[in-house]
C-alpha cells in the first residue's frame, strides 16, 4: 500500500495526524498484508497506540495492549515531578499505584541522571499488570490488586514517593470521552466516581501510613478538581501544594506527610 493511500485512508477516517501516523504505521508494518490490518483496525477507530502495541512517553517505547490505558502526555509532567522528589533520596522507595502500562514507574526509574529507586507498582487490571510487567522488567516488582491491598505490607511506613495517576473522569463525563478512550480502553481505568474523585479519597485516605514522615503524595488530576484534592490530602495528614504545566495541560497536586523534611511549607500554596 502506497503512503498517500495510507494517508487518504486515515485523514478520511478523521485522523488529524494522518501524515504522522503513516508513517509510524508504515514503519511498524512487517508486510503489506500487515499494514493493511493494521490501517483497517485504526481507521475502524482503534487508538493507534494499541494498533502499534506501544506508546511514546517521556522518551521511551512502552508497550500498550488492546484495552490497556494509554498513557497520556500530560502524564509526563507526573512523572517528572515524581522523579525530581525521588532523586532527593539514595535508594529511594517508590510505589506507582493505579500504574496501568507502567510508564510512570519505567519514567521515572529512567529518568536521565536518576538514582536508583526500589521501585513496586500495582494496578486491579489485569491486562494491564501484564503490560507493566513487561515495561518494568528488571526496573521494579508488579502486583496485581486493589490499590494498597495489592502491595506487600513489609513496605507500610516505608515509602518516600507515592504515585498514584488515578481514575478522575466523572462517571458522567466517560459518555464525552472520544471513542478511542470511551471505547477501546477499561472503564476501571477512567471513571472516577460521581465527582470523579472516588479513587482519589481512597488513596488519601491511606497514604499516610505507607508514606515515611516526609514522604510524598502525588496525583494527577484536572485544574477545577485540583482545589478539593488538595482538601482531601490536607483532611488526611498531608500538606498539599498544587503545580500545573500549561504546554501539557497538566495539574499535579503534591502531599507531604509531615516530618523532617520542611521543603513544602506549613500550609496549602499553588506554583503557576
Amino acid at each position: 500500500m502506497l503512503r498517500s493511500t495510507v494517508v487518504d485512508r486515515l485523514r478520511a477516517a478523521g485522523c488529524v495526524f494522518a501524515e504522522d501516523e503513516a508513517e509510524l504505521l508504515l514503519s511498524a508494518a512487517a508486510s503489506p498484508a500487515e499494514l493493511d490490518a493494521m490501517v483497517d483496525r485504526r481507521v475502524a477507530g482503534r487508538p493507534l497506540e494499541h494498533v502499534l502495541g506501544w506508546a511514546e512517553f517521556c522518551g521511551l517505547r512502552i508497550a500498550v495492549d488492546p484495552g490497556v490505558f494509554v498513557p497520556r502526555r500530560r502524564t509526563e509532567f507526573l512523572a517528572r515531578q515524581a522523579a525530581r522528589l525521588a532523586g532527593r533520596t539514595e535508594g529511594a522507595v517508590v510505589v506507582d499505584l493505579c500504574c496501568g502500562s507502567g510508564a510512570v514507574g519505567a519514567a521515572l526509574a529512567s529518568h536521565p541522571g536518576a538514582r536508583p529507586v526500589e521501585l513496586y507498582a500495582a494496578d486491579i487490571d489485569p491486562a494491564a499488570v501484564r503490560c507493566a510487567r513487561r515495561n518494568l522488567a528488571g526496573l521494579g516488582r508488579v502486583y496485581e490488586g486493589d490499590l494498597f491491598d495489592a502491595l506487600p505490607g513489609a513496605l507500610a511506613g516505608r515509602v518516600d514517593v507515592l504515585v498514584a495517576n488515578a481514575p478522575y473522569v466523572p462517571t458522567e463525563a466517560i459518555e464525552l470521552l472520544p471513542p478511542e478512550a470511551r471505547i477501546y480502553e477499561a472503564r476501571v481505568s477512567l471513571d472516577g466516581g460521581e465527582d470523579g474523585l472516588d479513587v482519589q479519597r481512597r488513596v488519601t485516605a491511606e497514604a499516610r501510613r505507607w508514606l515515611v514522615p516526609g514522604g510524598y503524595l502525588l496525583v494527577e488530576t484536572s485544574e477545577r478538581q485540583a482545589p478539593r484534592t488538595m482538601a482531601e490530602f490536607a483532611r488526611n495528614g498531608l500538606v498539599p501544594r498544587v503545580v500545573d504545566c500549561e504546554d501539557l495541560d497538566a495539574t499535579v497536586v503534591i502531599g507531604r506527610r509531615e516530618g523532617p523534611t520542611t521543603d513544602l511549607g506549613a500550609s496549602p500554596s499553588t506554583e503557576r
